[in-house]
């Protein structure tokens, strides 16, 4: 089922990418911090500013073990693959202990519901992320503490401590589980351990990093504009922390939907406990993006539903009859939900279909050399990274006079970021005003490089200015 649900993974994710379809933000990044590692030096990201130390963003060193698969292979394919095969390993330990405990039929529906759960589409369906290493991890672990492993449970839980900074929380709230379940030594070290650690990436190690000395994140705390009638303040803070986490409608029903598969039976497990931090930190953020359904901020809670499903099944004591009863619910939502979900696209012609306006695309981009600095559409710069210091064109922290400029200008792009296609122009038009010249432009394809940059004529206060500095 692993292997079977891993070809699946690695389809869609590498279909998005040839179709180029994959964007800067986060695939770019990513590919970046982990070429950072395979060239033995800290991960720094061109996307993020020239030289930004990522460590100064998110705290996630667990990315430096793809680095030995990108020597193989440089290419943002091996992230995709990687992360494929991450989640598909991570179906294992969940339908091995339904196997053990709920019997062969059980184990092999709630592999397949949870392997083709929206939440695990979602991710693979956006790029590649870093919390890919948290699945796996949390399913052994949660699968150990359900199997009354409490020392299994902790071992595989301590390395989300290096997967992302939020996730110490996660590690706290299965450390207070296990003490919860009777292990309490080893219960309290754990959460006492999960907590610290994510103190001391959120205080210490990541200001120590970055440029502004700071958690880059912290505005998401803030109050959202026009959310809340409470001003802002204690009562802001109260507001957002009760009735707003399940405001607007579209938090309740991510909520309603990341229970859905388990048909809410997850809700009698105390192992759901262990979402919360996630849930709570997306709820509570000001971001409207954390609350929905889309992208990859739902792989982290789909091992833990299915481990609380799982254990709420096995607490029940299930009849025969009724167990069936809630497997053959659980695969009914789950095959209800996939059409609206990215999966759904391996049974798409236009996912196989090549679009001839890609092989354009590449012809144009083998004339920049590597290692050249570039600035590139969103979804051009996937394309480069492995070769180029590529940033995102028009982006403010982008690194300005870049040696090559390559901009997707077709009208009919269907999603144009950071600039509107007006503004796209007027760049490029002034791009060529300072001293690029174009080099190719064909169906969209725009790409210039930097000849000369054109002497600027002083004015009469400049002159004034450089004889008083004088």
């Amino acid at each position: 089922m692993a292997g079977a649900l891993f070809l699946v993974y690695t389809a869609v994710s590498l279909r998005i990418h040839h179709r180029m379809l994959s964007n800067s933000y986060d695939l770019g990044i990513f590919e970046q911090v982990v070429r950072s590692y395979a060239d033995g030096h800290l991960p720094v990201s061109e996307l993020k500013g020239p030289g930004f130390p990522v460590l100064g963003d998110h705290f996630s060193p667990v990315l430096a073990l793809v680095a030995p698969f990108y020597l193989l292979h440089r290419s943002a394919t091996t992230l995709l693959v990687v992360q494929a095969a991450l989640i598909a390993l991570s179906v294992v330990p969940l339908a091995l202990w339904a196997r053990r405990a709920l019997g062969s039929v059980a184990g092999a529906l709630i592999g397949a519901c949870y392997g083709l759960s929206w939440g695990i589409a979602s991710a693979v369906g956006f790029d590649f992320h870093e919390v890919a290493f948290a699945a796996p991890l949390l399913a052994f672990s949660l699968a150990a503490l359900g199997s009354n492993r409490p020392t299994a449970a902790a071992c595989w839980a301590m390395p989300l401590l290096l997967v992302k900074e939020d996730l110490g929380l996660t590690v706290g709230v299965i450390g207070l589980v296990i003490a919860w379940r009777g292990t309490r030594r080893l219960g309290f070290v754990t959460a006492a351990a999960g907590v610290a650690g994510t103190l001391l990436a959120l205080l210490a190690v990541l200001p120590a990093f970055n440029p502004n000395g700071s958690f880059a994140y912290w505005f998401l705390a803030d109050s959202p504009t026009g959310t809340s009638g409470a001003g802002s303040g204690p009562l802001d803070l109260l507001y957002r922390s009760t009735v707003g986490l399940v405001t607007p409608q579209t938090k309740l029903s991510t909520l309603a939907l990341v229970l859905a598969p388990t048909v809410f039976l997850a809700l009698r497990s105390p192992l759901l406990w262990v979402a919360v931090p996630t849930l709570v930190w997306r709820l509570f953020s000001n971001n409207y993006v954390h609350w929905g359904t889309g992208y990859h901020y739902s792989l982290v809670v789909m091992p833990i539903v299915f481990a609380a499903f799982v254990d709420a099944l096995v607490r029940r004591g299930t009849e025969h009859g009724s167990l069936r009863r809630y497997l053959a619910a659980s695969a009914a939502v789950t095959l209800a939900i996939l059409p609206s979900f990215p999966f759904w696209q391996l049974f798409s012609p236009a996912t196989w279909r090549s679009d001839p306006r890609v092989a354009v695309a590449h012809s144009l981009m083998k004339k920049i050399p590597d290692d050249a600095t570039v600035q590139a559409s969103t979804y051009l710069v996937p394309q480069l990274t492995n070769r180029t210091s590529v940033s995102l064109y028009g982006y403010p922290v982008s690194r300005p006079s870049p040696q090559w400029i390559m901009v997707d200008t077709w009208v009919a792009a269907r999603w144009r970021w950071p600039l509107t296609f007006e503004a796209e122009r007027a760049m490029l038009n002034q791009a060529r005003a300072q001293g690029y010249r174009t080099v190719d432009d064909r169906d969209g394809f725009v790409l210039l490089h930097l000849t000369h940059r054109p002497e600027r004529t002083p004015v009469s206060g400049d002159l004034d200015a450089s004889k008083h500095k004088g």
